[in-house]
């Protein structure tokens, strides 16, 4: 079921759009979805209970299409009023109607998302608790509920060098006081999860670095971020988002393996789970599924930004995610895994610097539903359906019994490995058979 009620505030932005109606894919109507029924079941769990779409704060009413290369190209009518209060709460306003309208059930943020930061800590503070007060306000009028919460400790001048990895105390005192507010606003309006995200934590030249000093400072800092939130009440998950650089040359999360030593060396994997992005996958030049299995397969695939990068870009575009195909290989991880624990599929998507009609943000997260909700349907066929997982298991066919099975349980020795080895002979060559699992994923995407 949909948040019950659109939510308008004082104006309505999005005129003449009401809530976006599923009408199934022989619909032409552009404010449709033609795959995304959120109350279609696919396999124990509704759509809608699947992805727990979120809509990210940031990039729908904050970004205004400035680029490295050229200034804003987007009016947001929410942006106009002079006082940072009135800004703060006209682009809640247009925030809680489109998410409303929409039908998704999250949405996440970074702290200086909500209002803009200012001139002093204490501003900063006085400003959050205003308006997450008119957050919890409109939370409780839409149903619509925080997936999870952040700090941005990478876009002010102090934070050049690193927040919690920076070489000057002052400036990790500075990021322990605004990660102590996220925190607090996050319990305040009942987020589910927080996220860090390292976008300064690492290096530009080892030259002028201590790593090892600033990866035990930064293991320090979630230490008692995590503490200071338990303490508190929080019951959530915290997640940490690889990215392998961008804006920093090398980053201390650089993909979800790197993260995973991390949080093993400093007794994080308690409380720590991985929040994986398409395109930060792309950027480590892995892809997005792989980064979802490394996750999977160490029990913490907590949550996912969805996107996409441009194939001939080098650079974090957050375009927003089309490529079923792409899609569908990340959806059967998805599904073998379980699921996502504790988190969801949160849009740190984009229009393009031209897409400068506000219905353009609609189009966009109408395709990167459908988009999820196809794959999920080709996914959940080809795991029920086809040949495919008969076909894998096939290939370690030979570690189901006798001596492979006894290799698997650690029975044997490398001295034993050889002597079987000389026993057999030169092994047969066994066929990947990659062209075949290609061909069963396009019969069913």
């Amino acid at each position: 079921m949909k948040n019950s009620t659109v939510i308008i505030g004082k104006q309505e932005y999005f005129q003449g759009i009401g809530r976006i109606p599923f009408e199934g894919r022989e619909s032409d109507h552009p404010f449709a979805f033609k795959w995304y029924d959120e109350n279609r079941v696919v396999g124990d769990k509704t759509m809608k209970e699947h992805f727990r779409f979120a809509v990210a704060y940031w990039h729908t009413f904050c970004g205004t299409g400035n680029d490295p290369f050229g200034a804003a190209t987007k009016d947001f009518p929410w942006l106009t009023a002079n006082d940072p209060i009135e800004r703060a709460r006209d682009k809640m306003d247009a925030a809680f109607e489109f998410i409303t309208k929409i039908g998704i059930p999250f949405y996440c943020f970074h702290d200086f998302d909500l209002v803009e930061e200012g001139e002093n800590l204490g501003e900063s503070t006085r400003r959050l608790e205003i308006i997450t007060d008119y957050a919890r306000e409109k939370q409780t009028e839409s149903g619509v509920k925080l997936l999870w919460g952040t700090a941005n400790l990478f876009s002010n001048p102090r934070y050049m060098n690193g927040a919690a990895t920076n070489p000057d105390f002052a400036v990790v005192c500075y990021a322990a006081a605004q990660v102590k507010n996220a925190l607090d606003a996050t319990i305040k309006l009942g987020g589910e999860n927080y996220v860090f995200w390292g976008g300064r934590e690492g290096y530009m030249s080892l030259l002028n670095t201590d790593m090892k000093r600033e990866l035990d400072h930064l293991a320090r800092f979630l230490h008692m971020a995590r503490d200071y939130a338990r303490s508190q009440g929080f019951k959530g998950n915290f997640f940490i988002e690889p990215k392998p650089m961008e804006p920093s040359k090398h980053q201390y999360d650089f993909d979800a393996a790197t993260c995973l030593n991390f949080l093993r060396q400093y007794d994080l994997m308690d409380d720590f789970k991985l929040n994986i992005e398409v395109n930060h996958a792309t950027l480590a030049q892995h892809t997005f599924q792989h980064e979802l299995q490394v996750a999977a397969d160490a029990g913490v695939l907590g949550s996912m930004d969805a996107n996409r990068g441009d194939y001939q870009n080098g650079w974090d575009t957050d375009q927003f995610p089309t490529n079923v195909p792409e899609l569908t290989e990340a959806m059967l991880v998805f599904l073998e895994a379980g699921g996502l624990k504790g988190g969801g599929i949160n849009f740190d998507a984009k229009t393009r610097r031209n897409s400068t009609d506000l219905a353009d943000i609609f189009y966009a997260h109408i395709g990167g539903m459908d988009a999820f909700a196809r794959a999920l349907l080709a996914a959940d066929a080809i795991l029920k359906n086809s040949s495919y997982k008969a076909w894998r298991e096939q290939r370690y066919a030979s570690f189901d019994a006798g001596s492979g099975k006894d290799f698997e349980n650690g029975k044997l020795s490398l001295t034993d490995l050889a002597k079987l080895a000389a026993g057999s002979g030169e092994p047969e060559k066994r066929s990947g058979r990659q062209e075949l699992f290609e061909n069963i994923l396009n019969q069913y995407v």
